[in-house]
């Protein structure tokens, strides 16, 4: 491996499939995909967009479910080979990590989280509702069975928040997608800092749009990787086509120490739909990636993709492939 990973952490049991024989992409699909179908819960119309992360040495994770009723919510979930899951029937239930601000800080709903490990507990950012409009909620938790609700990061109307792994230059750091609030025709990725986790300013613009794949709009994907490159983000980008909009998947790499700073962008999309479960389903066409496995002994990347906004599919790639592909394809 001649990319390093820079402090993560080794994954022994990290879910793995090696490329097919023939196959010419640098992110090939688990061949047993969909990992968790639409009526995986007695209660589920879907699960899709959801993440996963090492707990215990074994894998915990956050799963968004809509129910019958098709309100959208954040369950919990457990697997010993992160492929196999056990997610509970029940919602998350948030305590409030601040009782003073527990009458402004209601749940609404929950949709697309990402699971964050800093330091010494597990953050958990996804779409909340304020006023019925869309931000980005943020909650923490150590076990996985208490998990505490903060205040929301920002105002509506925003979404895809996602939090870098580690301190940079010491602050906390979020990627966010400024929205509407509806099915967005637009969107660009921005980062902000924070010394608390509670305060946000500082505000970067990233990127934007560029190519065709994703020349409606964009948005931040799993938790970025830190690498002896830079920052290894995979973003999602939207396509609107005479059919409606196509969500595919790609990598860019950033400055680590400036990482609002682009150092590199693939042109093109790694994955995008094809598959019947990517295709077909409550909303055609749609690739959505929310959380990477990454092991720093191997390069191995394990990662999760909602699928038609209906189930949870999985993909490989390692490191040394994907920022080689990045950097030899690169539009910046």
């Amino acid at each position: 491996m001649s990319v390093k990973i820079l402090n993560g952490e080794s994954i022994p049991n990290i879910p793995w499939q090696d490329k097919p024989a023939g196959c010419n992409d640098v992110v090939w699909r688990y061949d047993a995909n969909p990992i968790i179908k639409r009526d995986h819960l007695k209660m589920s119309n879907s699960i899709f967009n959801s993440a996963v992360v090492t707990f215990n040495g074994k894998f915990a994770g956050v799963f968004r479910v809509d129910d019958k009723q098709r309100n959208m919510e954040l369950h919990v979930g457990f697997s010993d080979d992160a492929i196999n899951w056990n997610i509970s029937e029940d919602r998350i239930v948030f305590e409030q990590a601040d009782k003073s601000t527990e009458d402004v800080n209601s749940w609404g709903y929950g949709y697309d989280p990402r699971v964050c490990f800093i330091e010494d507990r597990y953050w958990v950012t996804w779409c909340n509702a304020y006023g019925w409009k869309p931000t980005i909620g943020v909650a923490y938790t150590f076990d996985f069975k208490k998990f505490y609700q903060c205040e929301n990061a920002f105002l509506p109307f925003n979404r895809n928040g996602v939090l870098f792994p580690r301190k940079i230059n010491g602050k906390y750091v979020m990627f966010s997608r400024p929205s509407d609030s509806g099915h967005t025709p637009f969107g660009d990725m921005y980062l902000s800092q924070s010394p608390d986790m509670k305060y946000w300013g500082e505000h970067r613009h990233v990127m934007g749009p560029l190519k065709g794949w994703e020349s409606k709009k964009i948005g931040a994907g799993p938790i970025p990787i830190e690498t002896s490159e830079g920052w290894l983000c995979f973003y999602h980008g939207v396509l609107e086509s005479c059919n409606g909009f196509v969500y595919s998947f790609s990598a860019c790499i950033l400055d680590k120490d400036e990482p609002w700073k682009v150092k590199y962008r693939c042109a093109e999309y790694l994955i995008n739909p094809r598959e019947l479960y990517e295709t077909v389903g409550d909303v055609q066409n749609v690739t959505f990636p929310c959380a990477t496995l990454c092991d720093a002994d191997t390069g191995r990347i394990a990662i999760y993709y909602g699928c038609a906004d209906t189930c949870v599919g999985l993909a490989f790639t390692t490191v040394d492939e994907v920022v080689e592909y990045v950097k030899s394809h690169s539009s910046v």
